[in-house]
């Protein structure tokens, strides 16, 4: 049993509340999953100003911004910040030529997120004490997703935590198992695809990943991974152009989607929502069985059968 919250803002007047919206959903989804927790963030520029990227890791040593550096002796501006198990390298230059001067110079590190408006982070522990780390309450931007995870197939450690993190911006959460992972992630790494874990999540983020490097957009990603991964799961997805949703035909993960003309929200439970402004004038429903539901920044709404 895990817990998940998405917000996708509409209104450019409420970025400055990402944070403090999200917090106050994460406290509706705790008892779901009390182990460990991740969240991502998009637009929040005070940690990932305009040029920048931004790559987050696990495991980092001491004196990894000088080893960075000297990785990168043309960029200007790196910076590191420490929150709690995950450290966030950001340069004025690209997230994959970062994210290679990070593994080069730190070949212990495991990266879980790269971005250029996008930011991951995760760690083991109480929800709550966790997003005191990351500073989710001061935290500005369009869009956010977060994960409380009560492990049941994998170890409790940072590694095992949501969001898995494919490609650059690409944030995946979900609410479930998936029985037929393997004989994908093999299928996957003959591709050329390589994994950090042994998790089911991580094969359906690089599956996605995969898609979306084929011309997928974000919808038909996830129609295609519906139609191949069997199981029970509730899925958010996000990327830097919006967010989707995905339920298995059974649909015995929970999923409540509301929609209001300011914002587009999703949670395991109804309470993550409860407080977020306008809540009585937005549509409230359960996703139906075996559909994904996207949302495009540009906030046009669609939705698509399995």
């Amino acid at each position: 049993m895990c817990g998940i919250i998405g917000l996708h803002l509409r209104d450019p007047g409420l970025q400055d509340q990402l944070g403090s919206l999200m917090t106050t959903m994460l406290q509706g989804i705790i008892v779901r999953g009390p182990d460990s927790a991740g969240v991502a963030i998009y637009g929040d520029t005070a940690r990932v100003p305009h040029g920048h990227a931004a790559v987050s890791v696990l495991h980092a040593p001491d004196g990894v911004a000088e080893a960075v550096t000297a990785q990168l002796p043309d960029v200007q501006e790196l910076r590191v910040e420490r929150a709690g198990e995950t450290t966030v390298i950001t340069a004025a230059t690209d997230p994959d030529r970062l994210a290679k001067a990070v593994e080069a110079a730190a070949p212990e590190v495991r990266v879980i997120g790269q971005g250029d408006d996008s930011v991951v982070y995760k760690g083991v522990g109480h929800p709550l004490k966790l997003a005191e780390d990351f500073r989710l309450a001061e935290a500005t931007g369009w869009q956010g997703v977060a994960h409380t995870r009560m492990a049941t197939e994998s170890a409790i450690n940072a590694e095992g935590s949501h969001p898995y993190a494919a490609g650059t911006g690409l944030s995946l959460v979900h609410n479930g198992s998936f029985s037929n992972y393997a004989s994908i992630r093999r299928e996957l790494e003959f591709e050329g695809a390589t994994f950090d874990s042994h998790n089911d999540t991580e094969v359906a983020a690089r599956f996605v990943s995969a898609r979306l490097d084929a011309g997928d957009d974000l919808e038909a990603a996830l129609v295609a991974l519906a139609e191949r991964f069997d199981g029970f799961f509730t899925l958010l997805v996000t990327t830097n152009k919006g967010f989707a949703v995905a339920r298995d035909e059974i649909a015995c993960k929970p999923a409540i989607i509301a929609e209001h003309p300011r914002w587009v929200a999703m949670a395991s439970e109804f309470q993550a929502l409860a407080h977020l402004p306008g809540i009585y004038e937005a549509r409230v429903f359960e996703p139906e069985p075996g559909k994904v539901y996207a949302w495009k920044r540009e906030d046009v709404m669609t939705g698509a059968h399995q």
